[in-house]
């Protein structure tokens, strides 16, 4: 694929390119970030100038292929076809455009990493999601999926003491507790008007359980989207605290002492118009069978960092058994209850955070289930109990990220589903990412943690 010379024409474009610059040129934008999720969970990108936007939402911006070998402390590691030589292209898709309200005169779009000619590159995270949803549409299904994410709000101040930076909370107001409304208030209106400038339609909000912690659902989606949804409402809880002297953080524990922040999964299974979820059958039980077998390995994509794994502990309501239940929130699977006579049943995924790659965590998800589907797993009897009340009667998810690494490298469905090149660069990362935070000191852990996510 060619750059088009500098003169390309507006009416050569399709319909949604024309629209955009359309767009672009009516807000005053004048930089466009084309961003994709890395293998360490990180939001990176590129970004094109309104000037040369014509061009690039064709040829998409030249990338080294090395990136996707880079943990999230931008140490570089040693993948076989990820080194100084080969390129990819960032490409956006024209679907996703939105203007970044905390960030004037800018605009996203979520991205591909394709080869130079335009196929699709076997490390690109987004493209294991389209082709994990187009195996299931094969199968006859849908899935439709929003993300629950928490975040703490403070100041990122310095440490008296010489160490790393220390996250300072917002406040100290209790659990859903009126004041903490109040405290956050100025910074939550900004939030969520930004959120819905961006097609992100806001369900509720609360302040949540830690000193600075809050909890703001976005309406659930086709599950790409629901990928994209996230990552633009990662970006925009940060960039706007940052706008208003403040700081933000989705990281799974960034305070050693407080509740952790958590990004459960809600999941619902459709056939046409009918919610698989919504009564008992084969096909449920199959697809919380799969969740079930493959939980021990898809921590390792659904808590994707070191950091997770001192939130996913016992008596947290984070989950740490790998058992389901009817509204049991100690349990990794919840049925949750509808909403009302119109309200539609779902399954929370409770072991997920932020630091996951959504695209490869929500792929993951939908391998795992149609495993079950396909092998009809039997999940066994819901659970109605705090499983930690019945010691050595249910099985503990990993309680390191090496752990669940190992638990993902002997799962034979999933090491298939990521493919030679994403596999070995993702478990590459994620271990390099495991050694380097177990030779440092906590503090530092929690500060590269709460800077990045």
């Amino acid at each position: 694929m060619r750059d088009r010379p500098s003169g390309t024409k507006i009416n050569q474009l399709d319909p949604n390119a024309r629209r955009i610059l359309e767009r672009a040129e009516l807000e005053g934008i004048e930089l466009i970030r084309f961003l994709y999720a890395d293998h360490g969970g990180v939001i990176r990108g590129k970004a094109a100038s309104r000037s040369r936007l014509a061009e690039r939402l064709d040829t998409g911006i030249g990338h080294t292929v090395a990136m996707m070998a880079m943990n999230m402390l931008d140490q570089l590691q040693d993948v076989e076809h990820m080194g100084p030589v080969g390129e990819v292209r960032i490409v956006p898709d024209p679907a996703t455009y939105v203007p970044l309200p905390h960030a004037p005169g800018a605009a996203a779009m979520l991205s591909d990493l394709r080869q130079p000619d335009g196929s699709p590159w076997g490390a690109c995270a987004r493209t294991f999601l389209k082709d994990a949803i187009a195996e299931l549409a094969a199968e006859g299904y849908t899935l439709v999926a929003a993300f629950e994410p928490e975040f703490t709000l403070g100041r990122r101040l310095p440490d008296p003491a010489g160490g790393p930076d220390r996250l300072v909370p917002l406040d100290d107001s209790l659990c859903y507790a009126n004041s903490g409304f109040d405290t956050a208030h100025d910074y939550t209106i900004k939030l969520i008007r930004a959120l819905e400038t961006q097609g992100l339609r806001v369900e509720h909000y609360h302040p949540e359980l830690g000193p600075g912690q809050q909890e703001l659902s976005v309406r659930h989606a086709p599950a790409l989207r629901a990928a994209d949804n996230h990552v633009l409402y990662r970006e925009t809880v940060r960039g706007l605290a940052m706008r208003m002297q403040m700081w933000a953080t989705l990281a799974p524990k960034p305070l050693a002492d407080q509740a952790g922040n958590g990004a459960h999964l809600h999941l619902s299974l459709w056939r046409e118009t009918q919610n698989v979820f919504a009564e008992e059958s084969e096909v449920r039980d199959g697809f919380i069978g799969g969740l079930i077998a493959h939980l021990p390995a898809l921590t390792a994509l659904t808590c994707g960092s070191v950091n997770s794994f001192r939130r996913l502990a016992p008596r947290t309501w984070a989950s740490a058994y790998a058992v389901y239940g009817p509204d049991n929130r100690e349990a990794a699977v919840r049925m949750c209850s509808p909403l009302g006579e119109s309200g539609e049943p779902n399954l929370e995924l409770k072991p997920s955070d932020s630091s996951a790659n959504p695209y490869l965590s929500l792929g993951a998800v939908i391998h795992a289930g149609l495993d079950g589907i396909r092998r009809k797993l039997d999940p066994g009897a819901p659970v109605d109990v705090d499983p930690d009340t019945r010691p050595g009667q249910y099985p503990r998810l990993p309680a390191s990220l090496d752990e669940a690494l190992d638990a993902l490298e002997a799962d034979e469905v999933l090491m298939e589903a990521l493919g030679p090149l994403r596999r070995s660069a993702f478990l590459a990362v994620k271990r390099s990412e495991a050694a380097a935070f177990g030779a440092m000191n906590v503090s530092y852990e929690l500060f590269h943690h709460l800077r990045v996510f």
